[in-house]
């Protein structure tokens, strides 16, 4: 069994829906709860069904576009219950329309909210998750960032932003015992209110998601993962790399890609890299150069 007992957790954006689900859980495998969310008596609401339910948790009203509002929830929790174990990244909101048809302040607001709220609550938390020698972070990503969605350009390249996000900040923190990992969720809330039948909603409950989270925050979860999960059911979704092939330069090298198509977006053999400079190290290596000899073979 997965005990968070002790643990403290932040979720955001936890008023309702996933974040709600998510908070819930959490408190129920023992973790106290900071619920989150732009509005004070949502966050309350869910704080007070955790206590009455013999769960500790709080509910704190703030925007995690505000730095300074979320710096002063970090702190306060750290004065109350001396630590922060747990942190998830849920907030947001939709503005969908076609790219054609959207106002950029629709775009610049859906980047904010989702990828600079998960990049301000996790600066609030990570220099103390370092000192301390343990963190769990979890952004939540989107089928729509990693394959696309019709009329979501500005979330779709916010969800994509976390993935990108996640990966480095998974390597950075590895040191310190500090996992980062991400969820793409697909569940019935306000935000899919008329975009799928009813009969799908019923199956997509948000809580059928959050079994997920606890997997992703324990002290044996994973790191630079995405968590695909909807339904009941949950997969892994990868960014990888073909084997590709060597061109070198010249003036027909554009038509000689266009002839070797067919391998380099060839699947077999493809790999998740370890780093982004695996990549660079592939191509040299498929170029004749290796970091033994120095030079072009």
């Amino acid at each position: 069994m997965i005990d968070l007992s002790g643990r403290v957790a932040i979720v955001t954006g936890a008023g309702g829906g996933l974040g709600r689900e998510h908070a819930l859980l959490l408190a129920a495998r023992g973790a106290r709860v900071v619920v989150n969310d732009v509005a004070q008596a949502a966050a309350d609401a869910v704080a007070y069904e955790i206590r009455k339910a013999g769960g500790e948790a709080i509910g704190v009203g703030a925007s995690v576009t505000d730095f300074d509002a979320v710096k002063a929830m970090v702190d306060a929790t750290i004065t109350r219950w001396n630590k922060v174990d747990i942190l998830i990244n849920n907030a947001g909101i939709l503005r969908d329309k076609t790219f054609a048809k959207m106002d950029l302040a629709d775009f610049q607001l859906v980047i904010d909210v989702h990828l600079m709220g998960s990049v301000n609550c996790t600066k609030a938390v990570w220099d103390h998750m370092r000192a301390q020698n343990y963190g769990r972070i979890v952004m939540t990503t989107s089928s729509s960032g990693l394959y696309g969605n019709f009329g979501q350009s500005n979330y779709g390249a916010a969800k994509m932003a976390l993935v990108g996000l996640m990966q480095t900040l998974a390597l950075e923190g590895a040191r310190n015992n500090i996992r980062v990992n991400c969820i793409a969720p697909t569940a019935a809330t306000q935000m899919l209110d008329g975009l799928l039948p009813q009969a799908e909603m019923e199956r997509l409950r948000p809580a059928q998601v959050s079994p997920g989270i606890v997997v992703l925050v324990g002290d044996d979860a994973p790191t630079r993962t995405i968590l695909c999960a909807g339904a009941g059911s949950f997969e892994a979704a990868h960014i990888t790399l073909t084997q590709g092939v060597h061109i070198g330069q010249g003036p027909a090298a554009p038509e000689a890609i266009v002839a070797s198509w067919p391998k380099i977006v060839d699947r077999k053999d493809e790999f998740v890299p370890d780093a982004g400079e695996r990549q660079g190290r592939l191509e040299l290596q498929k170029a004749g150069y290796t970091r033994d000899s120095g030079k072009a073979n």
